[in-house]
């Protein structure tokens, strides 16, 4: 206990400092501002748009979001201007009271033809972005934090007809990317040598393999943060985190309507409903929904899904405002994978590409993930802003499940049936203050505040037949595979009981609770030319399982330290040291419970901006050690549960490239390249005897990564509207399971489509798997031992999706 008053105490005083020497405000210092936003005649944001007030010849800017600020008015009558070519001049008059911040919105006018130039033009700098969402509390443009930080805009999404978070969203990233197992409902992303945690709105939800893979539909941007992070928000993995953030009502009336097909019966419709629920303009709301109905490449199996996403805000003055955000999301699917076996090797020739090795007479498995948000924004001032959001979720998933007991050269495999019934129930809570103040010359942009979270697991996976077979006790064959289990077979499941009762029975029961509370002080130097990030968190964590050994409980304080240094207006360079800390919930193979995964991070990098900021580029190196990491094997122990394994310490040194924006007028690029070099350096503290890993690949790496993903569109002439898009997907030196050297084949596919946008109307076509390519490995594993066999996750031959778009 004294140790945690000491730790405790030192971090408070570290607050002391932080906020010591603040000034008070002058009395006759003016606080009122004009903030607001200006979009074009469809609801779209007009980026980098010139916003005058006629009064006082101030002018400025709006950012990528159509966003401008105009900061230490005096109360007054003002005429705000807005000019811009090929539209009218709009002007709105407007009146600020003393202490007032003034929030409005200035909408362009524009003819029909001038219009359609518009919309066509506004693919300008679609993949760039200069700012992270306000789910990260940073005030800091990208281009100056010291840190790595990748964002993925709704724009790129869209281009490549994304439908899900796993739907190849890592190709946007340099360094990223998926492993394949029970990518039917949840997200596996791996990043520096790891896999990473799911975070949405800047809250860790990551429980037990999920969360549930967020519909494209409700995804405004995705922030890819690597290494630590966790001063932040949120407890943050040392390889990273990303960030889903949802779509928010704009305040704009507008919305769109989408309609999409492709190969393997895939139909898809999603609405998107913006705008205001009061004539005053207080209350706002976004309303988003989608059904999907998709067959997968494998025979039989499929996955339907369905979105419902409706957001409230409520604008109680020019200063505070409520939303409240909730989301359900639903589906149905016959397998959760889409697994290959073979007791010969990977990528078996007598195996074809629609392989399933489930069954149709097997009862289709049901999720249910419910989510609900609340936040509080207030504006203390023009310098201070205070956040408050908690949330709650309740995931269930009754479904059964099967896997391979055997798999013989002949290709007969014995299949078990087990139950695969899941719930969860995750708490979170979380205050930030942050603001801005000098001390003399030196700025200070202050970031402090709270993370609270509990995460509830429930799990039933018994085994309920070690074989399952056809009519006659016949045996599956995966060389000539026969489908049409007997109902009779197919042992009964009695579900009389909650899985929360039945989970009493087993090993799959544990909850995890965490109180942080962080500071941050980014001090800035020689008019902001260099910035010092000087950042603690204090973490106490209690993680609980069925039993008193797999009760664990820490308290940890982490430090960070980063340096920024704009070169230019358009260049800066950055060094960052960070430690974190992150409990783990579940048990090993041996039912001994994960240690929280603990690392530091060494980083430095260089941003820069080019021609005036259309296009920018980012290169980093780094060296991250993590230790009592957990690594899914992408098997299933003897009660049909997924199998992970801790490793002691590991070590992770790479360099990374991004390049993304407008390169020349028309042509939007985003381009990435990795190189990952992850070793075991230390033995986990439970390894057998003879079984020595030290020097071993981290499973699932890949030495090289590189993506690139381009998209022309004309912009003038009789073709005005057309485009066309194409991008690359390339995975060398790949490792799974035990090994020194790379083990697994390359990876690469290629993908092509055109599309057209006139007004409001947009069509689209891409043909993914361009070479119908039909050995592309997402995942796999090889045998541990004589009796083993190999299982892996091949892609989808060559498909194609379509899509039309309407916005209104």
């Amino acid at each position: 206990m004294h140790t945690k008053f000491n730790q405790l105490f030192k971090f408070l005083c570290v607050l002391c400092v932080l906020f010591a020497g603040t000034p008070a405000y002058s009395i006759n210092e003016p606080l009122a501002a004009i903030k607001g936003t200006v979009v074009t005649g469809d609801g779209q944001p007009a980026v980098f748009v010139p916003v005058q007030i006629k009064e006082k010849n101030r002018g400025t800017l709006t950012n990528e979001k159509g966003e401008f600020l105009f900061k230490r008015m005096h109360a007054g009558h003002y005429t705000l201007q807005v000019m811009l070519i090929g539209y009218k001049v709009v002007t709105k008059e407007v009146d600020v009271a003393q202490d007032q911040i003034l929030n409005v919105t200035i909408q362009l006018e524009a003819s029909n033809q001038q219009l359609q130039e518009v919309i066509i033009n506004s693919a300008r700098n679609k993949y760039k972005v200069d700012a992270v969402s306000g789910s990260l509390r940073l005030k800091t443009p990208l281009l100056e934090i010291p840190q790595n930080i990748q964002v993925i805009s709704a724009s790129l999404l869209a281009d490549q007809q994304t439908y899900d978070i796993v739907d190849g969203i890592t190709r946007n990233v340099s360094g990223v990317t998926r492993v394949g197992h029970w990518d039917n409902q949840y997200a596996q992303i791996r990043m520096r040598g790891s896999k990473i945690p799911a975070f949405r709105n800047g809250m860790n939800i990551e429980a037990s393999w999920g969360p549930t893979a967020e519909d494209a539909a409700m995804i405004e941007r995705i922030e890819f943060v690597k290494g630590p992070a966790g001063f932040m928000l949120a407890n943050g993995e040392p390889g990273g985190f990303y960030n889903v953030v949802t779509k928010k009502p704009s305040g704009v009336t507008k919305g769109s309507a989408n309609i999409s097909m492709g190969s393997f019966s895939t139909y898809r419709a999603a609405l998107d409903f913006d705008g205001k629920l009061s004539k005053d303009g207080k209350l706002l709301y976004r309303l988003n929904v989608a059904g999907q109905q998709k067959d997968f490449y494998t025979k039989y199996n499929y996955s339907n899904r369905y979105l419902f996403a409706p957001v409230l805000k409520y604008l109680v003055d020019d200063r505070t405002s409520i939303t409240l955000e909730y989301t359900f999301q639903g589906s149905k699917y016959l397998n959760n994978g889409n697994y290959q076996f073979s007791k010969k090797k990977l990528l078996d020739e007598g195996i074809s590409n629609d392989f399933f090795y489930g069954d149709p007479s097997l009862e289709p498995g049901k999720l249910r993930d419910h989510s609900a948000y609340v936040y509080l924004d207030h504006q203390l001032n023009d310098k201070w802003q205070a956040h408050a959001q908690v949330a709650y979720f309740n995931f269930s998933m009754v479904a059964n499940s099967v896997w391979a007991t055997s798999v013989a050269e002949n290709g007969n495999m014995v299949r078990y049936f087990s139950i695969g019934d899941e719930a969860g129930e995750n708490r979170f809570a979380q205050m930030s203050l942050s603001g801005e103040e000098y001390t003399g010359s030196i700025r200070h942009r202050i970031l402090a505040g709270v993370d609270m979270g509990n995460k509830k697991f429930w799990g039933d996976f018994r085994t309920l037949t070690p074989s399952l077979n056809l009519a006659g006790g016949k045996v599956f064959n995966v060389y000539n595979p026969e489908y049409g289990i007997p109902f009779d077979s197919i042992p009964t499941i009695d579900r009389s009981k909650s899985v929360r009762t039945r989970a009493g029975q087993s090993s799959y029961i544990s909850s995890v609770n965490y109180t942080s509370v962080y500071a941050q002080d980014e001090l800035g130097f020689f008019d902001n030319k260099l910035r010092l990030s000087l950042a603690l968190r204090f973490t106490h964590a209690e993680t609980t399982g069925k039993t008193k050994t797999a009760d664990m409980k820490d308290d940890i304080v982490t430090p960070r330290v980063g340096l920024s240094y704009s070169i230019d207006k358009s260049t800066a360079v950055y060094a960052l040291y960070d430690q974190s800390f992150v409990p783990q919930t579940g048990l090993d193979s041996n039912l001994v419970p994960f240690k929280p995964v603990k690392g530091n991070d060494i980083e430095a990098g260089i941003k820069k901006d080019w021609l005036n900021g259309r296009w920018s580029t980012a290169i980093s190196a780094y060296r991250i050690a993590r230790q009592n990491a957990k690594v899914a094997l992408g098997i299933k122990d003897s009660r049909g549960a997924d199998v992970s394994v801790a490793l002691g310490e590991t070590v992770t040194k790479g360099i990374e490239a991004d390049i993304n924006g407008e390169i020349v007028s028309g042509l939007n690029v985003n381009i990435n390249y990795a190189y990952t070099d992850s070793k075991i350096t230390k033995e986990a503290p439970n390894t057998e005897a003879g079984k020595t890993t030290v020097g071993n690949i981290t499973p699932n790496t890949a030495a090289h990564i590189t993506n690139a993903w381009l998209s022309y569109r004309i912009g003038h002439g009789a073709f005005t509207g057309f485009g066309a898009s194409a991008g690359i997907q390339w995975q060398a030196e790949r490792a799974v399971g035990t090994t020194k050297v790379s083990n697994i084949p390359n990876y690469f596919r290629t993908d092509a489509g055109l599309n057209y946008s006139r007004g409001k109307y947009s069509v689209s076509f891409l043909v993914n798997n361009l070479l119908d390519d039909r050995k592309l490995l997402t995942a796999a594993s090889l045998p541990a031992n004589a009796s083993g066999y190999y299982s892996y996750i091949v892609e989808a031959r060559r498909n194609f999706r379509m899509s039309i778009s309407y916005r209104f």
